[in-house]
């Protein structure tokens, strides 16, 4: 789903008019690189948390000369999804089949 798909699917989940759905959307993004830009995580209980994590300077390989290079330290944005998220992409469960009933034993 590309961007303009995502507002078409807002405006009509919420009613918006898609120019007012897609303002809602930049809204929102604007936020939440504006607060993980100040150091900020951002948690929607059952959706999940948008954080900043911390990615320590590694070693790495120029794919052209096979050369060493030093790949700098760097802040990067994370996802972690909430339970209900996690939960919602799980296959729906087949209902429990009923075990078929014993016969009484004969005496």
């Amino acid at each position: 789903m590309n961007k303009s798909e995502l507002i078409d699917a807002i405006a009509k989940e919420s009613g918006l008019t898609k120019t007012d759905a897609g303002k809602a959307l930049d809204a929102f993004t604007n936020v939440v690189k504006e607060t993980l830009k100040s150091g900020g995580d951002i948690t929607l209980v059952g959706f999940g948390s948008f954080v900043v994590a911390e990615r320590a300077e590694r070693q790495g390989l120029n794919p052209k000369t096979k050369e060493a290079i030093t790949i700098p330290a760097a802040r990067v944005p994370k996802f972690k999804p909430g339970k209900t998220l996690k939960d919602a992409l799980l296959p729906a469960e087949e209902p429990a089949k009923k075990a078929p009933a014993k016969k009484a034993a004969k005496k």
